[in-house]
């Protein structure tokens, strides 16, 4: 029986939309619609990959469809943006500033222009026409005092690398199920003009990575190149029964240095099965074969940082020149702060904006450690201390072992490390706490320069800015348009502790953000997980006072009374949540004698 039903190709310029698009396909179920995400490049390429007389119709958005109907047949339907999707992104913009501009393609910028004269708005709206003519809008902004504008897809991705603040104006359930009824009435017809067999055709064309065709019995029938890497015909082979027959899957396979992701296909030819594999060099980077030691290029790093929640430069707050100062800087810098204060994030920050950038990031995480990692790190001729030009961030520095110390510090002294490679470190610090006595000595030996990171709870008053901020991430991530809170839900997070910082902060705006089905959260939902959360580190910290106690042998005789002074220490800090100046003010003791009984001691586990 030959397939009638209407068969779309979607491409969703951002993951958020694929997540969109997958919930308004659900309304469609006698429509194919297959969903793949691609932005602009990205798009085009996933198009060229595809093989012929699979899809009757492409839809997509903005720039991306523009260049995809440049190298198909196939008709494009563009995902209009709507004067309600405007309305949605100003409207979160306008709870983190009333001080922006509106810059886009003119999709965005034509019912932009709608929408203000209908409301009485008087904002600049500026439309451009190529990802180099919104580049230098973006910068004549900038130069004006403009930090933050509402923007499409194309000028997101360049505002963000410019360190501004960015607003991206995604498109509601409306705007896609039109271009999905747009779809299905020219498919309906157009499907019946492709009866050409495009296979060839379609194989050849030039790929980035590599292609293979493989017939049933898992012989090669086409590749490209002709011979194939080392290792990856025998992957394809392993999962040739597993490519479903209608329809697509991915799966990596890891060789050596390589990470090839594969996207297989089954293909129809001559009345006989084949499927068809792209094979790309993934971006995602492998990591080291020694535990606790990755290495990233200047690429890897931009890509973790630009899509992460500190690198709007409302996240830094008051800090901002002050990191910007200690990037262009030489000297050693320590960066402390409480856990989830952001201290990888600023360290990839001082890296990418360094005179360093073109030469590798190596991350030595302390805590994850092995004897055999520091032995090599110490001693091995191919440790990326002996290279020249290297960034070193040495993380969670205060589970440096005690005796591997004195061994770093004489490979930097001796070596004049510090003089060939960018050291940095972290260090996990609670507010209003001294360094350990060990690291205090360790960063002035070597005249570490120190950046302190505030707590969460020390920025309340940026607590509506900033969760407007990670809102429009969380709208392009997860395809909604959440527009921001109720006046009571806010403040309840500006009256929130966050013990665990931005790190507690965003997994709260994700879960908020993932269960509301509503254009606003609601206090109601807040309340609820906040309480859960202060439930959870109830359970955590009697748990870490159970644990210690068991450790320093309870209440069994025969314990000193140093032993048992210790004991009511920790558990005098654990009680005020890590505070050690207020366990002092609780136990009625100065703080040297406090750090006295506790020393360099840490309890396993704590940070």
């Amino acid at each position: 029986m030959i397939e009638t039903r209407t068969r779309i190709l979607g491409i969703a310029p951002y993951e958020g939309m694929h997540t969109a698009m997958e919930r308004a396909a659900q309304a469609y179920p006698n429509v194919q619609i297959d969903i793949y995400t691609g932005d602009l490049d990205a798009g085009v390429s996933i198009v060229k990959r595809m093989p012929p007389n699979v899809y009757d119709c492409i839809i997509s958005r903005g720039g991306t469809a523009e260049m995809i109907r440049k190298v198909t047949d196939l008709p494009v339907i563009e995902i209009r943006i709507s004067v309600y999707d405007v309305l949605a992104a100003m409207k979160l913009a306008e709870n983190y500033s009333d001080h922006y501009a509106i810059v886009g393609f003119p999709s965005v910028t034509q019912p932009a222009h709608t929408l203000c004269d209908l409301l009485g708005y008087h904002l600049d709206i500026l439309t451009v026409h190529s990802a180099k003519e919104a580049s230098d809008t973006l910068e004549h902004l900038k130069e004006n005092g403009y930090r933050m504008v509402v923007c499409d897809r194309v000028t997101h991705g360049i505002a963000r690398r410019m360190e501004l603040d960015a607003f991206l104006i995604t498109s509601g359930a409306e705007s896609l199920q039109a271009a999905i009824d747009q779809a299905i009435n020219i498919g309906l017809w157009f499907g019946r003009l492709r009866q050409e067999n495009l296979f060839l055709r379609s194989i050849m064309q030039e790929q980035d990575g590599c292609v293979a065709v493989l017939d049933a019995n898992g012989d090669v029938f086409y590749s490209s190149p002709e011979e194939l890497p080392d290792g990856l015909k025998e992957a394809l082979q392993a999962h040739l029964r597993e490519v479903p027959a209608g329809g697509s899957m991915k799966f990596y396979h890891a060789r050596r240095e390589r990470l090839y992701s594969i996207t297989a296909q089954r293909l129809l030819m001559d009345a006989a099965q084949y499927s068809l594999f792209y094979c790309a060099p993934s971006r995602i980077p492998l990591h080291s074969h020694w535990s606790g030691i990755r290495s990233m290029n200047r690429g890897e790093c931009e890509h973790l940082f630009v899509n992460s929640f500190y690198s709007i430069s409302g996240a830094m707050g008051t800090l901002d020149a002050e990191v910007r100062s200690l990037a262009t800087a030489r000297q050693p810098v320590m960066i402390v702060g409480e856990p989830g204060t952001g201290k990888e994030q600023i360290a990839r920050f001082l890296y990418l904006h360094s005179s360093f950038a073109n030469k590798p990031f190596v991350l030595v995480n302390c805590e994850r450690m092995n004897e055999k990692s520091w032995d090599f790190l110490l001693g091995h001729h191919n440790s990326p201390l002996n290279e020249t030009g290297n960034t070193i961030y040495f993380q969670n520095f205060e589970a440096l072992p005690e005796k591997r110390a004195p061994q770093l510090l004489s490979a930097v002294l001796e070596t004049g490390l510090a003089r060939r490679v960018r050291l940095l470190f972290s260090c996990v610090c609670h507010d209003g706490e001294q360094m350990p006595e060990q690291i205090r000595r360790f960063g002035s030996s070597l005249g570490c320069l120190t950046l302190n990171l505030p707590p969460l709870r020390s920025r309340s008053d940026e607590i509506p800015a900033l969760a407007s901020l990670y809102l429009d991430s969380l709208n392009l991530e997860l395809g909604k348009q959440i527009s921001g809170f109720e006046p009571r839900a806010i403040e309840m997070l500006r009256q929130y502790d966050w013990p665990n910082n931005y790190t507690q902060f965003k997994h709260i705006l994700q879960t908020l953000a993932t269960l509301t089905d509503s254009v606003y959260i609601h206090s109601s939902q807040v309340a609820e997980l906040l309480a859960r959360e202060r439930a959870q580190h109830r359970r955590t910290a009697g748990a870490n006072v159970t644990a210690r106690a068991r450790a320093a042998g309870g209440n069994k005789p025969g314990r000193t009374l140093d032993e048992i002074i210790r004991e009511a220490i920790w558990q005098a800090v654990e009680a005020n949540q890590g505070n050690r100046a207020a366990a002092a003010r609780q136990l009625g003791i100065s703080r040297t004698t406090l750090w006295r009984y506790l020393g360099s001691h840490n309890p396993a586990g704590e940070t």
